[in-house]
């Protein structure tokens, strides 16, 4: 799973020093891409704006407790989604991915869901509670390792086809008929590679001795949830500006071009239009400006 950088860490230690300059150069190169996820699930331009504004504000507050456990751009979408989601409450919201739209989504969630509810606790006393958090955590970290050196794998093997059908499997949470649809390819080849990547998630996962896994559509979602907050399979900032460029070896094109446009991953599509908007600067000067002015008063509390 992707961590924070050193060059990241650095600048937030510079932010948490209380240090304007930093702040105003971190502010710059997240509000684009934050602006075009935003606008991607509010109507109203001036609503999207608020709610990057909010979600600057907010990282901003829980910027002591953030210890880079995952990349600081994945930080800032689930901080603006979450923003998103509890003001704009309808299904479309809870898509991250384009293709949800169209398709009927198995297993849809709500915020909070917690995986382990089911699993009753003797006795409910205060230490249960604490070993099941802690159970939970550690079930937690051991599938984002596991789905992590999954979808390395199949990128190392450039086994795109393979990638795909997980994502919209794990990702998408789509139906194996409607994968096998998508992907033309017959439904038992599906129900095969899905098989095979959980053959190797759970072989992954018996090494670290733990707890039994939550039962029936829990443990999927939980797959579904740490795929979506982690972004395991998103390519990178840079892969995406190399796509734009068009100058990607084919086969890494050819999947770039399915995670944006076939997927439709909001996120990566937002990078997308960031990239693209880069050169019309002038019209984000605006709520640059707002963002500075309803943030920077917390700077002093981080040092």
């Amino acid at each position: 799973m992707n961590k924070a950088t050193k060059a990241e860490q650095y600048l937030l230690e510079r932010i948490r020093r209380g240090d304007e300059a930093a702040w105003s150069e971190f502010v710059n190169r997240y509000r684009g891409r934050l602006l075009s996820f935003a606008r991607a699930r509010v109507s109203q331009r001036a609503d999207a704006e608020d709610v990057v504004q909010e979600t600057f504000i907010a990282f901003i507050r829980s910027l002591r407790g953030y210890r880079g456990d995952c990349d600081v751009e994945t930080y800032l979408f689930v901080l603006l989604r979450r923003k998103v989601i509890d003001t704009y409450r309808d299904k479309r919201t809870t898509h991250i991915c384009l293709i949800q739209d169209t398709y009927d989504v198995e297993g849809q969630r709500t915020q909070g869901d917690d995986p382990f509810a089911e699993i009753p606790g003797p006795g409910q006393t205060a230490s249960w509670y604490a070993r099941a958090d802690e159970q939970y955590s550690l079930q937690r970290a051991a599938l984002a390792d596991a789905l992590s050196e999954l979808v390395s794998g199949l990128k190392n093997a450039l086994d795109f086809r393979d990638l795909q059908i997980t994502e919209l499997l794990f990702y998408c949470q789509l139906s194996n008929k409607d994968v096998a649809k998508i992907m033309a390819v017959r439904e038992n080849l599906v129900a095969l590679v899905k098989h095979r990547s959980l053959k190797q998630i759970r072989k992954h996962i018996s090494k670290r001795k733990l707890p039994p896994e939550p039962s029936g559509g829990n443990f999927e979602r939980l797959l579904t949830d740490l795929w979506e907050s982690q972004r395991l399979s998103c390519p990178k900032r840079s892969t995406i500006g190399s796509y734009l460029l068009e100058t990607l070896e084919p086969a890494w094109h050819e999947y770039v071009d399915f995670h944006l446009n076939v997927l439709g991953c909001r996120f990566c599509r937002a990078n997308l239009e960031d990239l693209r908007s880069r050169t019309t600067e002038a019209g984000q000067k605006q709520l640059y400006a707002r963002i500075m002015e309803s943030t920077v008063g917390f700077l002093s509390t981080q040092s």
